[in-house]
Order: C-alpha cells, then sequence, then structure tokens
C-alpha cells in the first residue's frame, strides 16, 4: 500500500469575494509554495485568482 502522509487538503478562496469554492489535495513535498490559479467564480460569476489556504469549512 501507498503511504498518504505528506498529503494534505487545501481549499481556494476567491480573491475578489473571498468565497470558499474549491477543495483539492496537495503534495507539501513537492509543492511548498503557496498555489494561485485561475478559477470560476460562481457569485462573482467570472474568472478570478483564487488563492489557497488551510481552513476547511
Amino acid at each position: 500500500m501507498a503511504k498518504k502522509g505528506e498529503r494534505n487538503f487545501i481549499a481556494f478562496v476567491c480573491s475578489v469575494c473571498k468565497s470558499q469554492n474549491y477543495i483539492s489535495e496537495k503534495n507539501k513535498t513537492n509543492t511548498p509554495d503557496k498555489i494561485t490559479v485561475k478559477k470560476f467564480c460562481k457569485k462573482c460569476r467570472k474568472v478570478t485568482d483564487h488563492k489557497e489556504t488551510t481552513k476547511l469549512k
């Protein structure tokens, strides 16, 4: 069986309206920095930057 020790759940928060829209997993050893991606925000109804946060609701 494979180890899953270094993978953590992260949430992506819209930089405009601060709503949490997406949840994903990340490997801490390969990508130690925070991730910023362009995603579609349902509340803003446009593509905005989403930043990584560790708070999950």
